[in-house]
Order: structure tokens, then sequence, then C-alpha cells
């Protein structure tokens, strides 16, 4: 029996499947009708028209998957579609996300991050009931997430680790991700004394060993800045335990 696949020629290591309508239902497990209602709804990318048939890929297919899985951790078909939206607006380069583009100087990079790659539903694993169109906005706006494909990738799994712990102990991601920008502001003018240093005497002077000198610079302004961070949370909560002790009284 003649089978209704497209005939795909060769464009790379990969070859995309396609499927017309019924295939794509029957290989994500649900009737034509609901396909055509999330194709209405833009949860669907338009399908390729050849002639009066539409074909869909394994792109479709994950779309498909994705929005099952959303739906079974309690989403709602709005808002699924805001996600979508968010994440289709979100879409960058993931080389500027993970600083990839070479610099005008070999230098090692500062920082030594490990990237995420995830997919949307193990993304509202992380983070369960809180990845909402805004959280996923103030994400990508920061930084924090880029859009890859069908997939995800967040920047440092240091971060993502740790923000799914402060909400795992009850702080709203949106309370998380607004002390993350408001955080951001402050290590950048930390950054800028670093760098003003650098720009002031290393870089003052010609020389071919400005990658080594970074290198060894990378952990003296880690201590640094974790010896004074340290010192500033023993002062601020002092100052705070003093002043709840003061009102309780």
């Amino acid at each position: 029996m003649a089978t209704s696949e497209a005939p795909q020629a060769p464009d790379g290591p990969e070859e995309i499947r396609e499927y017309r309508v019924a295939e794509l239902a029957e290989k994500a497990g649900i009737t034509v009708r609901t396909l055509r209602f999330y194709r209405e709804r833009k949860l669907l990318p338009p399908p390729r028209r050849e002639g009066r048939i539409a074909w869909y890929d394994d792109h479709h297919l994950a779309r498909l998957r994705t929005i099952a899985a959303l739906l079974e951790r309690g989403h709602t078909l709005g808002g699924i579609a805001e996600l979508f939206a968010a994440f289709e607006s979100g879409r960058r380069d993931v080389a500027d996300l993970l600083g990839l583009h070479p610099a005008p100087v070999s230098v090692p990079a500062w920082s030594q991050e490990t990237p995420v790659r995830l997919t949307p539903e193990a993304l509202a694993d992380y983070f369960k009931g809180q990845v909402t169109a805004e959280n996923l906005a103030a994400s990508l706006d920061l930084g924090y997430l880029a859009v890859d494909g069908d997939q995800l990738v967040h920047v440092s799994r240091r971060l993502l680790d740790t923000s799914s712990e402060l909400v795992d102990r009850g702080v709203p991601l949106d309370a998380v991700l607004e002390a993350a920008r408001e955080m951001r502001r402050h290590v950048d003018a930390i950054a800028e004394i670093f760098a003003a240093l650098l720009r002031t005497t290393v870089l003052a002077e010609p020389t071919s060993r400005i990658g080594e000198t970074v290198e060894q610079l990378r952990p003296i302004a880690k201590g640094v800045v974790d010896a004074e961070l340290s010192m500033a949370m023993d002062r601020r909560i002092r100052a705070e335990l003093a002043a709840w002790a003061e009102t309780s009284e």
C-alpha cells in the first residue's frame, strides 16, 4: 500500500519527515478535529502547502507533544498560547546568550557557567505553576533564556538550580526575576570597577600576555566579591535582626 508521506530530498545530516494532517494527529495521539482546533488557536505554526495539501513536519509533532505535556501539568490552552507567543518573540541568537562570538582579542571566557538545554515542559517542571508568559518574557529579556529550535537554553545551571530552590522555598518566581534584574544592575557596576582597574593598569601598557593576565585575575576578583558580599550580608542580617528585636519588645 502506498504511503502518504511526502518524499524528501536529502538536506544535511538530518531528514525532516513530513505528514498529512491525519498522520500527524495519529502520531500525536489526538483527533484531527483537535489538531485543527489547535491550529485555529495559533498554537501550531502554519503547515507547508503543496497545492491543497497541507504538510506538517517533526517540529509540529514536537509542538503537539509539548502542548499535551503542558496540559497535563495544569496549564490552560490560553496560557499555553501566551507561553508560545513569548517563546516566539524571544527568539535570539544562542551564541549571543552564551557569549560564543569571538572577542577582538583572544582571551579566555571569564564566566565558567554551564548552559542547560530544556524543553518547555521541563522548564514547567522546574517552576511548577509559575512559568507564565510574563515570567518567560522576563527571563528572555534578562538573557537567562534563549530559544533554539524547539528547545530553550538557560545560560547557567547554577542560576537555574538556585532560582528553582528559591521558588521551592516559597519565593514567587516573578519576585526572583525582579531581584535578579536589580542584582544585575549592581553586579554590572562591580564588573565596571574591575574593568576600569584593568583598563588603567594592565591594558594601559602594550603586552602580549593579556589573556594570561585576565585568567590570573579571575579568582582574585571572585574572591574579593565573595568576601565583600559575605561581610555585607553579616552587616545586613545583624541590622535586620536588631530592628526585628526592637519591634518585638
